[in-house]
């Protein structure tokens, strides 16, 4: 080995709702990221931060650094099989080169975890597989991954270092990217591997960090991690993804030990220690949600005795969940109930955006938009709209990524805010109201199609947040959910799988 080691890093990411009507294909990969080899941007993506680090690593002149290609697509429907492959070969072939050519001493995958492709259950695991078949079991393979995604065996079984987000909303992305970076770095110069040890909850769930008791689980792992006197690496909750039909999805605790004699058994021990406290806390964590008609009462009610503005989380027309996030049933309830100094974001609708672009600011015009995409998302909205701002290529931000929403415009309906957008995003932050002028402090009433990411950020200006479950877009509830593929032996599909 040379004196700074070698590392590759590239990666697919996206997060597959294999209920969802909309389709991945290249065309979606190349409006959210798709970067050649050192074309990355300097920010980074949900889930290409250990490539940022990686650079940061390269400039400290602690590796030698190969880029491969990096790809990201907003979460939606299964990821068209040829578009899968196209990539994973590219990635393939550049790995194939860096290695003839230097010998790579680690391979790290910027992954997100819930992919699922055409002919392809565990693209992921497959991928990792290719990327084995080249460089051998003796060359670290690292991943870094969201917690709500699918832990294969296969997975496992490829992987010497798995780091997954610990918080939701995930704003420790960036740092989870580092950890990645480090360990693997670490890893190369040690004399043992570090062994990967995995408990099966048997559970489907949510688990907000904002909720006390999950807060209080990761603040328990994170002083594990710090404690030197034990082997323990790193420590991972994968959350599971309930709206991907795949045969191994699921809640799984992921412990990452030194690779010396014993520690395997004792990574084992605690990861099943770690689960079962999990498995303690079914059902505890989620989030306490009420229907549009009581949400925006409790709203309208709240604004009387505050001088902040409340925030109306609509938590299952969530494109981060890859729905459409075209839904209308809260606005539609907004405008029947009267209510005014309210804003919107946003609702997914590029024939809609076009169309007011191309009337122009302050033009008064009917429009339909809305409600397009799918059933239980409610009905379309017809209205004369007044256009009030109109921003191609908008973003947000979150953390240190730069989220595109692609050609956006705000409209005014009934005395109501709407931004409509014309590419698929949660919403994160605050900056995607800025962005259209309108200032969070001035409202009422926020309302927000996002399940928890936004509340990183909203917490810190608004004392009440309401969680909203306005129709059924999403599949919420696993244990009416119509899977063919996930397990049927987890909770809450039966009451007591460990027994």
């Amino acid at each position: 080995m040379t004196d700074k080691s070698t590392i590759f890093v590239a990666g697919i990411a996206t997060e597959v709702n294999t209920f969802s009507p909309i389709c991945i294909d290249m065309d979606a990969f190349e409006r959210a990221l798709l970067a050649p080899p050192n074309e990355h941007p300097e920010t980074p993506t949900l889930c290409t931060s250990p490539l940022i680090h990686a650079r940061i690593a390269e400039k400290e002149g602690r590796i030698n650094l190969v880029e491969g290609t990096t790809c990201w697509a907003d979460p939606a429907g299964l990821v068209n099989r040829e578009t899968y492959e196209i990539l994973r070969d590219k990635i393939i072939e550049e790995l194939k080169t860096a290695h003839e050519k230097t010998s790579v001493d680690a391979v790290i995958l910027c992954l997100h975890g819930a992919m699922v492709a055409q002919s392809y259950m565990d693209p992921e695991g497959d991928l990792i597989e290719h990327v084995r078949g080249i460089v051998g079991d003796d060359v670290i393979v690292s991943v870094g991954l969201d917690p709500h995604s699918h832990l294969t065996q296969k997975r496992v079984n490829g992987c010497d270092i798995m780091v997954a987000f610990k918080e939701f909303p995930h704003i420790d992305f960036s740092e989870r990217g580092a950890e990645v970076v480090n360990l693997t770095i670490d890893a190369i110069i040690s004399p043992k591997k570090p062994q990967v040890s995995v408990f099966d909850c048997k559970m489907i769930d949510l688990f907000p960090t904002s909720h006390p008791r999950m807060r209080s689980f990761v603040d328990k792992i994170q002083a594990i991690e710090r404690d030197k006197n034990n082997a323990i690496l790193s420590i991972s909750l994968i959350h599971g993804f309930m709206a991907g039909d795949v045969p191994e999805m699921g809640t799984k605790i992921i412990v990452i030990t030194n690779g010396y004699d014993g520690e395997k058994a004792y990574g084992d021990e605690l990861a099943k220690v770690l689960g079962m406290e999990v498995f303690a806390m079914r059902g505890v964590c989620s989030l306490q949600e009420s229907d549009e008609i009581d949400t925006l009462k409790e709203a309208l009610s709240l604004s009387k005795t505050s001088d902040k503005p409340i925030v109306v989380a609509d938590i299952w027309d969530n494109p981060g969940g890859g729905v459409a996030g075209d839904a209308t049933v809260i606005l539609k309830e907004a405008i029947k109930q009267k209510l005014s100094n309210i804003a919107f974001a946003t609702i997914w609708d590029p024939i809609a955006v076009k169309l007011c672009s191309v009337a122009g600011v302050g033009e008064t015009i009917p429009l339909r938009f809305g409600a397009k995409s799918a059933p239980n998302c409610g009905e379309p909205v017809d209205a004369m709209v007044t256009i009030k701002k109109i921003v191609p290529d908008a973003t947000q931000t979150f953390c240190d990524s730069i989220v595109n929403i692609g050609d956006s415009v705000l409209i005014e309906v009934n005395g109501i805010d709407v931004i409509l957008n014309s590419t698929r995003a949660q919403v994160f932050e605050r900056t995607v109201f800025t962005t259209f002028d309108i200032d969070p402090m001035d409202k009422e009433i926020l309302v927000v199609k996002s399940t928890n990411h936004f509340y990183g950020d909203f917490c810190k200006f608004s004392d009440n947040i309401l969680y909203c479950g306005a129709g059924k877009p999403y599949p919420n509830k696993p244990s009416e959910t119509a899977y063919k593929n996930a397990p049927k032996t987890i909770w809450p599909m039966i009451n007591n799988p460990h027994s």
